[in-house]
């Protein structure tokens, strides 16, 4: 077997809507192409062996051993790699269940999808599957060692992509309120939300965490001084820098048992507590000094170790902290007992698990001391040795809920104290003998403030109710009522979906909203360009909704990015398709126009039940569509008496029509004129039909948002098929005694829409035309035969890049589709793009068209500007084509723009 390819999707994709995070891996099976399972000797029994666990696989015939039933009885060995990859990462802790495995339209070549939690770990997963079965094929076998390395690797994978306890609750929680959320690839922020609504986490730091709370909590004893200053019981002590200040610091604070702790440490690192004896002071000072330059010394105080959260100025939770320790058995020693606790599949290394294990350090060999034990000690059963001196979960600590527990007056301590410190999230380090009864009472002292307290005790305590902590965290960033989104109107189809977008883009912006969008020449917000290319993908979109200025977003959407990575959303609120046509087939294993069109079905099948899913109700294949989505439908048509526009409508569904001349609203029983047609320069003068279509579309998904007619009437008089708004995309040029016209015109589709416009032209009409490498031989021929029907001279050129293609190849093909339809057909061939364009323009005859379909379309409308076109190009397209046959109406009765029953 060879793997082919592998690559990663990130969101909603051509294999599951709702299952976004899947591998997809091209694997050729080679010489088992026709050898399924069951004829090969021994692959069952090894497969058993290796990995018995897949018992649990029910597979199609639906029932426990199913899966394996299918490999006794013969199945493909791509279908087996995909329940070995599954079940990998199962055994590594990282439960997921869906897969596809599919034939391509390659002999013996297969997809195989399979769902990952971690990106890494499944990639890993697919190449280690294909890996495992070709070694029991070879050997009968898979070594247990290469079995376990693999789980470890695969573990390691998981730990070192895993988001963290605190963030991981958070991202869980967003993900329960509908959020959405991005890693933004630094400093391990998240982003909640959309574009403006947009809010970022950094652990458990949110975007509205202040500063000066932050640095004041990260002063230990600037916090002391404040809160004693507002009355909150805090330990006596003071800071130190040098070693001959001990002896009158431990003094101070009334001498022993004292603290010594680092001024500036964490996680319970360089404490060392309880201390009686002025050698144990010294070695607990170098310890301090170790963690930080200044040391604190305080006085100790008894009593359990309780952590306080505090979110948005009420106590979330509270837990009790107790140290790392062991319970004895009567059997075995304390070395044993801890070997024991650490095998616990809930202790991890670090932040990774539930728990953390119990590792030994200097104050854990001092505890033993004091307490008489060594590791070889045997404990009675039920007697306990502490082996640390703190009570951090990161030093193998437990936590136990003591949240219904505490005293009202300590919560009234607590929400007073992360008001004064001045943090929205803050965890308070409180030590008394019992959180019941009131601080004061029992002698108990606030010791310690946190910004950025960890979440993982309290989400997972070891004892008592896991409490959600997160909760009141989303509620503080995206109160009841506030958005978290910003409207998300996405945009595919095979032809038009540049022009839509921009035009999309054009309406919202007359709501005085800052618009971003992605089409295939750049990546715009607001008035300005932030990126330019073809970006048409995920990455392009997460730009504009990781961008905090951003109100709408409108996002074209190709079938590229959507196979390659899936959507960068997982839910919009409008979907545009704009039509399903034979384009790009051959491609990524999409073979046939009915596969595209379930390609594109990706689009609209992620609107939200409230939101509107615009479809072309004259494309069969989008039109379709509908029987697939859960949200609104509203459909477009060329055609007001297109039989699902009026059963649509009679049943009270938004429509979009072409009728009488005017672009109109169907709502119901009512229709809502916008503009004739011959007014909005989108359609130069009405006579593009395939534009007309776009503005429908366009204008559609405007009013379903709830942009009023006005704003959409001015939107579309105002926009035109300009190179500056609407670049390669019908750019008419009056270059004085002809005309050129610029569009990027590709496929067979596309040229068809083209002609509808060209066929009318008055004079002469020369086409340069080409196509880009990577498509069939026959679309090439398809290519030229529509040439041939369209234009009365052709040049035939090809792009600079030809995708792999020899130089010449795709000419030759186009050539023979000219001479197919038109055996004496006029063209010539020019292969260099810059050289046909020039001869096509010294050549244009008087009332000549010239039409350019090029590969760079900035380049063909340079070569334009460099010879002085005329201004007011739509003036004189009006004039010029004042001669074409079957004129739409001009009528521009601002009454008949009214709402007039259908």
């Amino acid at each position: 077997m060879k793997i082919l390819k592998i690559q990663t999707l990130r969101g909603p994709n051509y294999w599951s809507i709702r299952r976004q995070k899947l591998v997809v891996m091209r694997l050729d099976l080679e010489e088992l192409a026709d050898k399924p399972s069951n004829q090969l000797p021994g692959f069952y029994e090894g497969l058993m062996k290796t990995l018995p666990s897949l018992i649990e696989h029910f597979c199609s015939p639906g029932c426990r051993g199913g899966f394996l039933k299918r490999v006794q009885e013969g199945t493909m060995m791509g279908h087996i790699v995909e329940h070995v990859a599954l079940e990998l990462q199962e055994l590594a802790g990282m439960p997921v269940g869906f897969g596809r495995t599919r034939e391509t339209a390659t002999l013996g070549t297969y997809q195989v999808v399979i769902e990952y939690q971690y990106e890494q770990a499944g990639r890993y997963a697919a190449r280690a599957a294909v890996r495992l079965c070709q070694s029991i094929i070879e050997a009968g076998e898979y070594p247990t060692e290469e079995l376990d390395k693999d789980l470890a690797d695969l573990r390691q994978l998981a730990t070192d992509a895993s988001l963290g306890p605190s963030t991981e609750s958070i991202v869980k929680e967003a993900e329960t309120k509908g959020i959405p959320w991005f890693e933004l690839g630094a400093r391990h922020l998240i982003q909640l939300g959309y574009g403006v609504h947009q809010k970022r986490m950094q652990a458990t730091l949110s975007n509205q965490t202040g500063i000066l709370g932050v640095e004041l909590a990260s002063d230990k004893e600037g916090t002391k001084r404040v809160l004693g200053a507002a009355g909150i019981p805090v330990p006596r002590g003071t800071t130190i820098n040098f070693l001959d200040e001990l002896e009158e610091a431990i003094e101070f604070v009334g001498g022993y048992p004292i603290v010594i702790k680092p001024l500036d440490g964490n996680h319970g690192r360089g404490i060392t507590i309880d201390i009686n004896a002025w050698e144990e002071a010294i070695a607990a000072y170098d310890a301090a000094r170790d963690v930080s330059r200044s040391v604190i010394v305080e006085r100790f105080y008894r009593g359990q170790d309780h952590r306080v959260l505090v979110v948005n100025g009420n106590v979330a939770a509270v837990a009790e902290r107790i140290p790392a320790h062991v319970v004895g058995n009567g059997r075995s020693t304390i070395a044993d007992l801890i070997e024991e606790t650490n095998s616990d599949p809930r202790r991890g290394e670090g932040h990774d698990n539930v728990l953390t294990k119990i590792e030994l350090d200097r104050t854990s060999w001092q505890l033993l001391e004091k307490q008489g034990y060594t590791l070889e000690t045997v404990l009675k059963a039920g007697q306990i040795c502490y082996l640390r001196a703190t009570a951090n979960l990161s030093t193998g600590g437990i936590a136990v809920d003591r949240t219904d527990d505490i005293h009202p007056e300590n919560i009234w301590i607590a929400q007073r104290i992360a008001k004064t410190i001045g943090l929205d999230i803050c965890g308070i380090d409180i030590v008394t003998p019992d959180i019941t009864q009131p601080l004061r009472e029992m002698d108990g002292v606030v010791v310690e403030v946190n910004a950025a307290p960890g979440f993982r005790m309290h989400v997972c305590p070891s004892i008592g109710i896991p409490r959600n902590v997160a909760e009141p965290v989303l509620e503080m960033l995206f109160p009841p009522g506030t958005p978290s989104r910003v409207p998300i109107i996405a945009i595919t189809g095979t032809n038009g979906k540049t022009t839509t977008t921009r035009l999309i883009a054009h309406l919202f912006r007359q709501t005085g909203q800052v618009v971003g969008y992605t089409t295939t020449d750049g990546t715009y917000i607001g008035d300005f360009m932030a990126e330019p290319g073809d970006n048409t993908g995920p990455q392009s979109a997460q730009l504009i909704l990781q961008d905090p200025t951003v109100e709408v977003a409108v996002l074209e959407s190709a079938r590229g990015g959507i196979l390659r990575s899936g959507l960068a959303f997982n839910a919009c609120d409008v979907g545009v398709v704009l039509n399903v046509a034979a384009d790009h087939l051959g491609l990524g294993d999409i073979d046939t126009i009915e596969q595209m069109a379930r390609v594109k079905s990706v689009v609209p099948e992620t609107v939200m039940p409230n939101g509107y899913a615009v479809l072309n109700a004259d494309d069969p294949l989008v039109s379709e569509m509908a029987s697939r989505i859960s949200a609104q439908i509203a459909y477009f048509s060329m055609n007001p008496d297109n039989e699902l526009i009026k059963a649509h409508t009679q049943k009270g569904g938004l429509a979009a029509v072409y009728e009488n001349g005017y672009l109109s609203i169907l709502k119901g029983d009512w229709t809502l004129r916008i503009e004739p047609a011959v007014n909005v320069p989108l359609t130069l003068s009405g006579r593009a039909p395939f534009m007309i279509a776009n503005a429908l579309a366009a204008s559609l998904a405007a009013f379903a948002q709830g942009i009023d007619i006005k704003d959409i009437r001015a939107a579309l008089l105002t926009f035109k098929a300009s190179a500056g708004q609407t670049p390669g995309r019908m750019n008419l040029f009056n270059l004085g005694k002809f005309h050129a016209l610029v569009d990027y015109a590709h496929n067979p589709h596309s040229y068809e829409a083209l002609a509808g416009f060209v066929r009318n032209w008055p004079g002469e009409r020369i086409g340069v035309v080409g196509g880009p490498g990577d498509r069939r031989d026959e679309d090439f021929v398809t290519l030229g035969t529509l040439s041939a029907d369209m234009f009365d001279r052709i040049v035939i050129k090809e792009d600079d890049d030809t995708r792999g293609r020899p130089r010449g190849d795709a000419a030759r093909w186009i050539a023979r589709g000219l001479q197919q339809v038109k055996p004496d057909c006029r063209f010539e061939t020019i292969l260099d793009e810059v050289t046909a364009i020039n001869t096509a323009l010294d050549s244009a005859p008087l009332n000549g068209l010239v039409v350019i379909l090029p590969e760079s379309v900035t380049r063909a409308i340079q070569l334009i500007e460099a010879r002085r076109p005329l201004a007011d190009t739509d003036d004189v397209t009006v004039e010029t084509m004042a001669t074409v046959e079957n004129p739409a109406p001009a009528t521009t009765n601002p009454v008949s723009q009214s709402e007039v029953p259908a």
